[in-house]
């Protein structure tokens, strides 16, 4: 039933076997990141025999992967669910010391053994304890060390997500250095050293992550061929791994400006359109309340969007032929629009070529 989202599961695992041979070949393990398609099964399926682990952020879709790969949590944890921390992830990412104990005891609880990143922060002010704080790096660190049921077993850093600071070799290079200053200080292997998210992937393919990175997260790379340090597409890999697909409920030609005194819309924005003349206008059936409609990009290049309201997306069709009432238009999607996509119960999820 339409509107809908469609996955082309052949694409994807290309995609993923091109991103894995790069990441083996500089030494580095790749886990992918599945928060952003809520962890479908098939999906997960496709990747399985591809990737050395999967990462999400939420444990409800932590709870839908079935593999003997390890599964890392990516979002911080929350003390008060620390035991489904255990109970679903092999590993997570943590900076607090409170939550620390709270895994710690529901650890014990579960007969389990935790394995925890410790998250340091290296300028994009985000989760971690800043970097130039060694002396809370270090009593952070000391605590996994110290407390049972748990394993110190790498140090990590998320960049670009909330300040949009670029992965570098020099910021990459503190995270090496500060995983042997604390091997050295603790007396402990600390194997991972996780080097960040797809905006790691750039750096990756020119030569610049320094040597020690050994582990990366990626999600949208994989999944929209998008450089997120950039904002561009690499280029090599496959952009057209999902596709949304909506029916035109009406086709008619209209004036492209509204008529009369204006007003917010409905979401309380003022929106102002140029004068084109007569157009031949499409509405879509598919709005924001399903996705994030600013994020559709037409697939046909001669279709415009011009806007969407809760339930209604409205499209350009003036130099597009062919289209009537009841055709399909299909649409690329960004990250955000993919995201909400998968997260919307108004959308059909469907999946092709496996």
């Amino acid at each position: 039933m339409y509107p809908l989202i469609q996955v082309d599961l052949g694409k994807l695992r290309e995609n993923a076997a091109y991103l894995a041979d790069v990441c083996h070949k500089a030494g580095i393990q790749y886990y992918a990141v599945t928060k952003a398609v809520c962890a479908q099964p098939d999906i997960v399926a496709a990747l399985e025999d591809v990737v050395d682990g999967f990462a999400d952020s939420r444990l409800q879709n932590l709870a839908r992967i079935k593999t003997d790969k390890p599964k890392l949590l990516l979002r911080i944890g929350d003390p008060t669910q620390a035991r489904d921390i255990v109970r679903l992830s092999d590993i997570s990412l943590q900076s607090e010391i409170l939550t620390l104990h709270a895994l710690s005891d529901a650890a014990q609880a579960l007969n389990k053994e935790h394995k925890v990143v410790l998250m340091v922060d290296l300028g994009d002010l985000r989760e971690g304890v800043m970097y130039t704080d060694r002396e809370a790096i270090l009593r952070t660190a000391q605590t996994v060390k110290d407390l049972p049921g748990l394993i110190l077993h790498g140090v990590g850093v998320n960049l670009t997500c909330f300040g949009g600071i670029i992965p570098e070799e020099e910021n990459l290079g503190r995270l090496v250095e500060i995983a042997q200053w604390l091997r050295e200080e603790l007396d402990l292997p600390i194997p991972m050293v996780s080097g960040g998210n797809s905006s790691s992937v750039g750096l990756l393919l020119h030569g610049g992550v320094p040597e020690g990175i050994n582990h990366l997260r990626i999600g949208e790379a994989m999944l929209l061929d998008s450089d997120t340090a950039t904002g561009e597409p690499f280029g090599f890999l496959h952009r057209d791994v999902f596709t949304v697909q909506a029916v035109l409920g009406e086709v008619q030609t209209k004036p492209s400006q509204p008529i009369g005194p204006t007003g917010p819309n409905a979401f309380g924005e003022r929106v102002s359109f140029p004068d084109l003349g007569p157009m031949r206008r499409g509405i879509a059936l598919i709005g924001r309340q399903d996705i994030d409609a600013e994020g559709l990009i037409p697939r046909d290049m001669r279709i415009t969007v011009l806007g969407a309201s809760s339930d209604h997306l409205i499209v350009d069709l003036t130099a597009a032929s062919g289209y009537e009432v009841g055709s399909v238009v299909e649409f690329g999607v960004t990250y955000g629009s993919l995201l909400k996509a998968y997260t919307s119960p108004y959308l059909d999820k469907v999946s092709v070529n496996p």
